[in-house]
């Protein structure tokens, strides 16, 4: 199954099955996970259901029991099972959980606290409780399942941050992480030159590396920690003047990625020149992350190798709120803004397959339905966003056998949103019901 540059999937799916159930007493709102009963029945009667590549579903309602959908389709005559529960849903849209495929559960905005800041000052243990409550704010904003890009010198506490959500000692999105992610030697940051050349054993944002014997330590060394993908920087600002400048060669790039795919681990690539990018696509890497300088040759060059795109759309507008004078609504889009959104056309018009990755943490968690509307303003239209951020994250993911979708036999990850987002894709923002593995987060 694959999807088009369009964001329809080829070939499309119908659902037909009929299902209704009597009346039940209404779900009570935003029961704690230590509540929640996931073995029960639950049917949703929404107003309407969304998946990607069909229409909006009037009318239907959809049958959850345990973790599974169960059934979807067209509101019948037949009684449900006893004890199910009813969740009514007035005016709401049902869509997949939505996805963020390029998150950081470890950072948070700039304008409260500086990266180098985040990176030296705050204590692991703090930025690993300050990220559990941030994990619970991104649930609860629909976003079911992000990919964690990296812990910016938190080390391998997004590993338990996982394992603590997976066992319900605190609530968030299904996460996928990489740990450290891995840059060449004296690239990335905390920079050296900004600190005197005797201070040494500073905490860095990323694990270093040269070489192709490190390049491959390091990646094992992850694997073995619990990364579920592997991210390296395949350019940054390092080059004169702090230009972005490719780090990492062809050589050190290919064995990192054949190491990492030998282990099962896809790779993400941090690239923003069009060099960067050549060589990242040429070894192999799964996805692409930021691409504002790409050219449309190298575009076309992802499309042809099947290298998905996280464009980041966001943290650009959040960089010249920052740093800028940005104001949304008042103020003309800043030069990295217009960067990024050219970009962003150029990688559509070549076909490339575009995910939902934010780089949420470098603005607020919990308003990551941002990069859908920015994705939208800068040329998708409100199904290819909602496609992007449901069923095409999860085939990045590889999870598209079970989620992404509104269909039965896949997990119960659902949101509910008032009003229509095919049609107004600010909807999103207005979240009013939440479930992730058959448990409710929230409910009206």
């Amino acid at each position: 199954m694959t999807i088009s540059p369009s964001g329809r999937w080829l070939p499309a799916l119908t659902l037909t099955i009929i299902v209704t159930a009597a009346a039940a007493s209404p779900a009570a709102g935003n029961p704690p996970v230590s509540q929640a009963a996931p073995s029960a029945a639950t049917l949703l009667r929404p107003a309407r259901v969304w998946t990607a590549g069909e229409p909006v579903h009037e009318g239907w309602v959809v049958l959850i029991r345990g973790s599974r959908i169960v059934a979807v389709g067209a509101a019948g005559t037949a009684r449900a099972e006893a004890g199910a529960r009813v969740i009514e849903l007035p005016g709401a849209t049902l869509l997949p959980g939505l996805m963020d495929a390029h998150s950081h559960l470890f950072l948070h905005p700039f304008d409260e606290t500086r990266w180098d800041d985040q990176v030296l000052k705050e204590p692991v243990p703090y930025r690993t409780l300050r990220a559990a409550r941030q994990a619970r704010a991104t649930l609860l904003a629909g976003f079911t399942t992000l990919r964690d890009l990296g812990t910016e010198g938190a080390d391998f506490a997004d590993v338990s941050l996982k394992r603590a959500i997976e066992d319900g000692l605190i609530e968030g999105p299904r996460l996928f992480v990489v740990t450290r992610a891995i840059v060449a030697t004296g690239s990335y940051g905390p920079a050296p030159r900004s600190l005197r050349p005797d201070v040494c054993c500073t905490p860095q944002g990323a694990e270093e590396a040269s070489g192709v014997p490190e390049v491959i330590r390091a990646v094992r060394e992850q694997a073995g920690r619990g990364a579920d993908w592997i991210k390296v920087y395949a350019d940054y600002r390092w080059g004169p003047g702090g230009s972005q400048q490719p780090t990492f060669t062809e050589e050190e790039l290919k064995a990192l990625v054949e190491t990492a795919h030998s282990s099962g681990r896809p790779v993400a690539a941090h690239a923003t020149t069009a060099e960067g990018m050549r060589r990242a696509i040429l070894a192999g890497v799964d996805t692409i992350e930021h691409g504002f300088g790409a050219t449309p040759e190298v575009f076309r060059l992802m499309a042809a190798r099947g290298v998905a795109y996280l464009p980041t759309l966001t943290a650009q507008e959040a960089y010249g709120e920052y740093f800028e004078h940005y104001v949304g609504g008042a103020s003309a889009p800043t030069a990295g803004m217009q960067q990024a959104a050219e970009a962003f056309r150029t990688a559509l018009r070549a076909g490339v397959v575009i995910g939902c990755g934010s780089d949420v943490g470098v603005f607020a968690h919990g308003t990551n339905y941002r990069e859908l509307e920015w994705m939208v303003r800068d040329g998708m239209t409100a199904l290819q966003a909602l496609t992007a951020a449901t069923a095409t994250d999860a085939q990045i993911l590889r999870r598209g056998e079970d989620l992404g979708r509104v269909r039965a036999g896949m997990l119960a990850d659902l949101v509910a949103v008032s009003g229509d987002p095919t049609r107004d894709i600010e909807a999103v923002e207005h979240v009013m019901f939440v479930m992730k593995d058959g448990v409710v987060y929230r409910s009206p």
